[in-house]
């Protein structure tokens, strides 16, 4: 046998181009579990008053509902990789769906509001696990050529289940039961399930490591810490000590766990992918980006239902013409990314989304409902296209060896930077209201325009990429520089 002969190493086979329906089959069963924890961020939001009232409490204290959601989705992302690898990624996935599926259920039964905390609770650990072990799968599904595809069809349900939340929530709340919010996740959750045993295969890692408790739990401590102090900022809800507190116990953990980490030669999370240079840009300048545009789910209704006096139903069908703009943008993502590569088009479309939400500060109460509509619809278009060059451009410099690591750092900046956006959103509102009960129309203006500056802030990252970068995803070949 010839030296040649025996490097050679067979071409990997991806498994969604064996089969050609596996394309489309792969990225709608990761999108079941996406599409259900992507509504459920935003569909409690709008039966609070109701919920509170069935479970004899104060509708301010539902917002722990909310905030014990996110602490265990920022809790448990990160050892979603580690968990994928040794387990495999089909059997963590369809688990991860059964946990939230289960955990709807009883979120459902809930007669109080402890109970309805620890059910909460147990669906952000089943969210926690689908989102990133979902990107994985697309990750070894196919090639780095076919990405940003079938990535378009996995973002839908991200940006399709906040958009229709409201509407969804209103509706059912309105006109059936609040405990339909929860009941819905049920068959969506078992048709996943069957689906992702059938269609899905069980990647692992052909390595694995011990799990790293002790940087678990210190990482844990920090993201959650985090949220909760940003969830509580400005609203005066607990004393300025607690939450100085909080913030503090946030950035020792956070701290003690970057020392700990570099140290460690498996942590729990690596932070040593962001030596990557693609990887840090789409990440951090992603998270600034998603960080403004993440505040808009909250600001919207709120400004349609409380100034404006529009009902929850009224006012979710006006939003949900960001989902159809969203939709059409899929079938542009390909056909763009390929003409003006990542570099162009994250630095034109952040431009664009700063500018529109900007503009957001100038809807008034007579604004024409077509008006506001067409201009949702356009904003949806580009919103999509950010988010969908933002998720594609941090995977495309990752190899086998660390895309399990990616896809969970990835995915809890993600979570995490949507989190920050409804909380410095809500802290603006309180800021530029005075605290006021109920915020007025003219109270949204400065919050919008600020919001609107985070995508603007980006451009910072967004322009330090190179028109090369991330060709192998989206096609696009940059020109050679002409010789002097």
């Amino acid at each position: 046998m010839s030296e040649p002969q025996a490097a050679q190493k067979p071409e990997r086979v991806y498994s969604a181009m064996a089969r050609p329906g596996l394309r489309l089959l792969i990225p709608l069963v990761v999108a079941c579990g996406m599409f259900m924890e992507n509504l459920d961020s935003t569909i409690l939001a709008t039966s609070i008053p109701q919920m509170a009232e069935s479970l004899g409490e104060n509708p301010l204290h539902l917002n722990i509902a909310i905030t014990s959601y996110l602490l265990s989705l920022a809790v448990f992302i990160p050892i979603s990789g580690w968990v994928a690898d040794r387990f495999g990624a089909r059997s963590v996935f369809c688990l991860a769906i059964a946990v939230f599926t289960l955990g709807s259920a009883l979120c459902g039964l809930a007669d109080s509001l402890p109970m309805l905390v620890v059910t909460r609770i147990l669906q952000g650990l089943g969210g926690a696990m689908m989102t990133p072990v979902g990107r994985l799968i697309m990750l070894k599904s196919f090639p780095k050529s076919e990405l940003v595809t079938a990535m378009s069809y996995v973002t839908l349900p991200a940006l399709i289940g906040p958009a229709i939340g409201p509407l969804v929530g209103g509706f059912l709340t309105t006109y059936i039961s609040w405990r339909w919010i929860f009941y819905i996740n049920i068959p969506i959750g078992l048709i996943g399930i069957a689906l992702a045993f059938r269609y899905i295969e069980n990647f692992r890692s052909a390595t694995q490591s011990r799990f790293d408790f002790l940087g678990f739990v210190l990482c844990g401590i920090g993201l959650a810490s985090t949220q909760l102090g940003l969830e509580y900022a400005g609203r005066h809800l607990i004393s300025n000590a607690l939450e100085a507190a909080i913030l503090a116990v946030a950035a020792l953990s956070l701290a003690a766990y970057g020392f700990y980490a570099r140290r460690k030669p498996k942590p729990a999370v690596d932070l040593t992918i962001f030596r990557n240079r693609i990887f840090r840009i789409a990440v951090i300048g992603g998270a600034i980006c998603r960080t403004g545009l993440g505040a808009l789910p909250f600001l919207l209704p709120l400004m349609l239902q409380i100034p404006f006096g529009l009902s929850a139903f009224r006012s979710g069908s006006i939003t949900f013409v960001l989902a159809i703009g969203s939709m059409v943008m899929k079938t542009a993502a390909p056909p763009m990314l390929r003409t003006f590569g990542f570099r162009r088009l994250l630095v034109g479309n952040a431009v664009v989304v700063g500018l529109m939400t900007m503009c957001l500060a100038l809807v008034r109460a007579d604004t024409p409902h077509w008006l506001l509509m067409v201009g949702l619809l356009v904003f949806g278009f580009f919103r999509s296209m950010q988010f969908t060059c933002m998720n594609a451009l941090g995977y495309a410099d990752l190899t086998d060896a660390n895309v399990s690591t990616g896809s969970s750092v990835a995915s809890v900046g993600q979570q995490l930077s949507q989190s920050f956006g409804v909380a410095i959103g809500a802290t603006l509102l309180a800021l530029f209201s005075g605290g006021a009960k109920e915020p007025a129309a003219a109270d949204f203006v400065p919050t919008f325009i600020a919001v609107g500056m985070l995508p603007i802030f980006s451009l910072s990252f967004f322009t330090r990429l190179k028109p090369e970068d991330g060709s192998q995803v989206s096609g696009h070949l940059a020109q050679p520089a002409a010789r002097s």
